[in-house]
């Protein structure tokens, strides 16, 4: 599965990674590019499968005691002002609102000189200032603590180069945010948020990650603390698919949220949050994807079972068209991974084997070609997406009517833990641990400074102790990676008990860390 050069089977081409994935994105008929720079059109099936991520994740969000909310899509830039570091990582990518109308100058539209604002209003690149200003209303006593809140929205960032999915201007995201009396209570919020991340991305997506603490100089703008879920794409990149933030008391400091303790004291909320976005689906095709498309996990495949009738345009269309009906409704009525079995019967007027191949190209789950023969027999003729083809042969399977109705849970069931199981034996395999000092990890992820990040050969990722330096000695090591195109991914939650002299200083290890180029 590794693929840093692919061919496409829809183009006959050797891709670049990059280009193989914007095809994928393309046939599979996710998205495209809108006409705003940055941004992207999310078509029916692309946010498809982005509901089908939502109503999932809500479910979990629920489950922590979160409850769902809205905020404002503007915010006074005054907000970002109290908090000095957290604008500062911020302030390049904000979009400004200055004027509230237009107006017809010698014939053309332009904002109106007289309708400037009074004060600039962004457009949200995240939400812990306006929410930290009602927190500030709603918190009171400790009484009203924990408070747990998340909002799906939209956030704008300028990106000045853009992927669709991966990285665009405009994207769409959860973000969870929760105030607490002390601490340790934050800390655990924060670290619940990020098992939840990991479970959902392992077996919802089928995503293997590793979680861990990200280094000081990867910190959320203003946290005492970051995390991260890692995942590998099948170039060998990281991709960061989810974050939870500990913010300590620097956010209530900055937006005066307060409690009266037990005492009678006013005291500072501990706060943190957390957000995942439209990347994951990113990180979906890039995960399980391979020459003839994308491969959708079930549990987010917005149709898991699509039926394509071979109709020629005699009677026993009829026929046929009645069996997959009655067969699509037996099979919603079965549950597969918790949930009804969504089938659907494509009766558009395409030729079918056109449908077929549309159909396994957005990654359809099961696809089923129904024709007289298997009406007569009374059988289902079908194709995993997971286990497509034997060489260049597309592999078909067949079972009775009832069986297959039968069967289909476990099937879709099969189907999801395949995907996992080939994409964590990549992780697993792809991670060195042997690599001791730094002109060894030179040495494994070649000389990059001449060559085009998008081009670069397939490398894993390099996990060796470090002494987590920090100030000027964290910056030192920065720009030493930078050079070859590398960052410090996270530091895994599982540790072993020893760790050898740090792999850049040569001190005492304290942790072992991740490192590889990402996107």
């Amino acid at each position: 599965m590794q693929r840093a050069l692919s061919v496409s089977r829809v183009t006959g081409n050797r891709l670049t990674f990059p280009d193989w994935y914007q095809a994928v994105v393309r046939e599979g008929d996710m998205a495209e590019v809108s006409p705003v720079r940055g941004s992207m059109i999310m078509k029916p099936w692309g946010y498809g499968v982005w509901e089908r991520i939502q109503q999932t994740m809500d479910r979990r969000i629920k489950e922590m005691g979160v409850e769902n909310c809205y905020f404002p899509l503007f915010i006074p830039l005054s907000f970002f002002a109290k908090e000095a570091e957290h604008v500062e990582g911020f302030a390049k990518e904000m979009a400004v609102v200055t004027h509230h109308r237009l107006k017809a100058v010698d014939g053309k539209l332009q904002p109106d000189p007289d309708a400037k604002l009074e004060e600039p209003l962004i457009v949200r690149p995240t939400s812990e200032t306006i929410i930290g200003d009602a927190f500030s209303r709603w918190i009171k006593s400790h009484r009203d603590l924990p408070l747990k809140i998340n909002q799906w929205a939209n956030v704008v960032r300028w990106e000045m180069r853009t992927r669709l999915f991966l990285r665009t201007s405009e994207f769409l995201w959860q973000e969870g945010h929760t105030a607490h009396a002390d601490r340790e209570d934050a800390l655990a919020s924060t670290l619940e948020a990020l098992e939840m991340y990991r479970d959902f991305s392992e077996t919802v997506l089928a995503m293997p990650v590793v979680a861990g603490e990200k280094p000081e100089n990867e910190r959320f703008p203003g946290a005492d603390n970051t995390y991260s879920i890692e995942a590998m794409m099948q170039d060998g990149k990281a991709l960061q698919a989810g974050t939870s933030h500990y913010l300590g008391t620097s956010f209530a400091r900055a937006q005066n949220i307060r409690f009266q303790g037990d005492s009678g004291e006013l005291e500072y909320a501990h706060t943190s949050s957390w957000g995942t976005s439209t990347r994951m689906i990113g990180g979906v095709i890039m995960t399980h994807g391979d020459d003839d498309g994308l491969r959708l996990p079930p549990a987010i495949a917005p149709r898991q079972i699509v039926i394509v009738p071979m109709l020629r345009d005699k009677p026993e269309d009829a026929e046929v068209l009645a069996f997959g009906e009655a067969l699509v409704k037996a099979l919603n009525g079965q549950f597969a991974l918790g949930e009804p079995i969504r089938a659907i019967l494509d009766t558009k007027a395409q030729r079918s084997a056109e449908k077929r191949w549309n159909w396994v190209r957005k990654g359809a789950p099961i696809i089923v070609e129904l024709g007289p023969r298997d009406v007569a027999a009374g059988q289902v003729s079908f194709m995993r997406r997971d286990d497509l083809r034997d060489g260049d042969k597309v592999k078909s399977q067949a079972l009775s009517r009832d069986d297959f109705v039968a069967q289909a849970p476990a099937l879709l069931a099969s189907i999801q833990q395949t995907l996992f199981d080939q994409a964590k034996a990549m992780l697993d395999t792809n991670i060195r641990r042997d690599i001791t000092t730094f002109e060894g990890l030179v040495e494994y992820f070649g000389a990059a400074a001449e060559d085009d990040e998008d081009t670069l050969a397939f490398k894993g990722w390099v996990r060796a102790p470090w002494s987590r330096p920090t100030g000027e000695a964290l910056e030192a090591v920065v720009q030493k990676l930078k050079a070859q195109k590398l960052t410090l991914r996270n530091a895994p939650l599982d540790q072993p008990n020893s760790f050898g002299p740090c792999i850049f200083t040569g001190a005492a290890g304290v942790e072992e860390v991740l490192i590889g180029r990402a996107y």
